[in-house]
């Protein structure tokens, strides 16, 4: 593959050039190198200096002229008058193989098929001389601020969410450098559309809106080819990886294959919120099959049409993929795993998180940003987190991984063992409160939270005899904060904190209309799908959303800057840290734990700079000297999606 400023190749073909290989010719077996020199001192010879060398099935050439790109061949391969047939396919039956060759070259025709460079109608009258663009284009020029203005009135137009979901990533696929600079400028409209909640109902119908492939995909055919499989992504300076199973997508469950929307939406936040370049984002699916019986027979469905392995085939291509990871982008690749099932996503961190840059979102991710909604929200409440009482109802990786990083912070606070910081944090899973009588039936990451006393089967009894002063929803089933649940806290607190955090909205554990009503508008509420404010009481109640957007895309970027190579506890606690001290006294004022994401690129850029700073601390960091101003320096790492002058 060539890519050049001023690079034609095979222009008058097809492809664009003259290059003619005849079928008498390609029909002679044998390899045969064929070499095209274009001339290095023609002034304003569009081809440059270019030598291509590809090899061929096919005889030696009569002849490579000296002085110009046209081998003299047979040209007598003319299809219906149109472009000459180089390759013989419209010759060449089902029957007969053709060769999908295919030359980039960064001009003309090809150039406005580029998402990485293309303009569009931006692009300058010099750059339409200097890149073969007269008339593939309208005359007109518009700048990228206008180019934004049309995108917005355009999306806006669609009613449907999964419409306005399919019209960006169009636009990402067609201008990559227009849809990040749409997304940045419009951040709190596009943010539910290209991720949670329209992102589920894009993975459900995946199957259905697939037009074109995004990142990679693993599946178990690629079985001890996975390095070879990495090495065909073309890009090669990749510093962050989101990787999915499938298994448990959102609350939706299993989406197998169709889950690759999930690592393609957060890489674009990546980009967006977080500044990392998106040459070096890898979104990837590991394909295992799926117990999705409405998937296995659908005839749409894109992947693996079998049961989810599991056991040793499962962890030997788990094994390979992260080995092979690392071999290929080396030991500061830092590796998201994203809606694993509880039983792999626990131990995949576990086992990696030594020998690898590894992350959780769903664990750590969501762990840090509802820790940082409750530091913030000791200022509306009072006292510190050590005096409050944590009831969750939810005891998966949200919930448990939100439960110890509370704890730890606890411990750091107070200077207790952790142990004893996690007796005031009670965990109801499906089968009631988790208490130490079950202690031997539990999975092993529920064990630390079976605390002694009586079993409890309904949350609202547990309500009423814990008497938490927070409530916390990570059980993926909506409207199990019922009428009850919510009179039962407001009875015990004055303030009471209720975050319901399931993802999609209809997955919410209550909704906020619900939380301020039932509440007579005293609760401090926080959502993990957006809601629209409330009005109660004569007064407007805007919603926070406890987004893991607030904290990957800045913890990201702190890694990265940083070069760290293994992710610490309290790297985690600095992010929540950065992000609680972000909210400002007019987001308190309307009653919001969780600062607006109209400021996201300058919060992200504060958290990244605490996280490496912590990292520096800590020995884990390998970029030296450390950045005198690591809030700066974080700025001037950050990727924007202003159009680039062309030579």
């Amino acid at each position: 593959m060539i890519s050049s400023n001023s690079c034609t190749f095979l222009r008058s073909s097809g492809l664009g050039g003259s290059c003619n290989f005849s079928v008498a010719h390609r029909r002679v077996s044998g390899p045969s190198r064929v070499m095209c020199v274009t001339p290095s001192s023609r002034v304003g010879d569009r081809n440059g200096s270019v030598v291509m060398e590809i090899e061929t099935q096919t005889t030696p050439l009569k002849e490579i002229k000296s002085d110009s790109a046209v081998a003299d061949v047979d040209n007598n391969e003319i299809s219906a008058g149109g472009p000459q047939d180089v390759y013989g396919e419209d010759k060449a039956t089902e029957d007969h193989s053709v060769t999908p060759w295919s030359v980039s070259v960064a001009s003309g025709y090809t150039l406005l098929r580029d998402p990485h460079f293309n303009k569009g109608l931006a692009f300058t009258e010099k750059e339409r001389d200097s890149h073969y663009l007269r008339g593939l284009l309208p005359p007109t020029v518009i700048p990228q601020e206008t180019q934004v203005k049309k995108m917005i009135q355009h999306i806006r137009q669609y009613q449907v969410p999964l419409q306005k979901y399919m019209a960006m990533m169009d636009l990402q696929e067609r201008n990559e450098r227009l849809f990040y600079k749409l997304l940045i400028e419009h951040v709190e409209e596009l943010l539910p559309v290209v991720y949670t909640p329209t992102v589920g109902e894009a993975c459900q119908k995946y199957g259905t809106i697939f037009m074109r492939p995004q990142g990679l995909y693993i599946s178990l055919k690629e079985k001890g080819k996975i390095l070879e499989v990495l090495r065909n992504w073309p890009q090669k300076n990749i510093q962050v990886i989101v990787v999915t199973d499938g298994e448990r997508i959102l609350g939706l469950g299993d989406l197998g294959c169709q889950g690759m929307g999930i690592p393609v939406g957060k890489l674009s936040l990546y980009t967006a919120l977080g500044g990392v370049r998106p040459s070096a984002c890898l979104p990837i699916t590991i394909d295992v099959g799926t117990n999705n019986e409405k998937l296995l027979n659908d005839e749409l469905y894109i992947g693996l049409r079998q049961r989810r392995a599991t056991g040793q085939e499962y962890a030997e291509l788990i094994h390979e993929f992260m080995s092979a990871v690392k071999q290929t982008y080396g030991e500061k690749v830092l590796i998201q795993f994203e809606d694993f099932a509880n039983h792999n996503a626990f131990d995949l961190l576990e086992k990696y998180r030594s020998t690898h840059l590894v992350f959780n979102d769903d664990i750590q991710g969501t762990a840090s940003v509802v820790l940082a909604g409750l530091v913030a929200s000791l200022k509306l409440v009072g006292g510190k987190l050590a005096d409050h009482r944590f009831l969750f109802l939810g005891a998966g990786e949200a919930g448990t991984g939100i439960a110890e990083l509370i704890a730890l912070e606890i411990s750091k606070q107070t200077n207790i063992p952790l142990d004893e910081a996690r007796k005031n944090i009670w965990l109801v899973d499906s089968k009631g409160l988790i208490v130490s009588s079950r202690k031997e039936s539990l999975q092993h990451f529920k064990k630390p939270w079976a605390h002694e006393h009586e079993p409890v089967k309904k949350l609202v009894d547990a309500v009423n005899q814990m008497k938490p002063t927070v409530l916390i929803g990570t059980s993926g089933q909506g409207q199990t904060f019922t009428k009850e649940v919510i009179e039962a806290m407001s009875s015990i607190n004055e303030k009471p904190i209720i975050l319901s955090l399931s993802n999609p909205t209809s997955q919410s554990e209550c909704t906020a209309e619900q939380a301020y009503t039932w509440s007579q508008g005293r609760a401090i509420f926080a959502s993990g799908s957006p809601f629209p404010p409330v009005e109660y009481g004569g007064k407007v109640f805007v919603p926070g959303q406890s987004n893991n957007a607030y904290i990957f895309p800045g913890f990201g970027l702190g890694l990265i800057m940083s070069g760290t190579i293994r992710v610490h506890d309290d790297l985690l606690l600095a992010a929540s840290e950065a992000l609680a001290a972000e909210v400002s006294q007019e987001n308190f004022d309307q009653g919001l734990i969780f600062p607006p994401f109209t400021n996201i690129r300058k919060i992200s850029a504060h958290i990244a700079a605490k996280v490496a700073a912590k990292s520096y601390e800590l020995g884990l960091a390998t970029r030296l000297p450390q950045p005198k101003n690591l809030v700066e320096f974080a700025e001037s790492c950050m990727y924007t999606p202003s159009y680039r002058s062309y030579r």
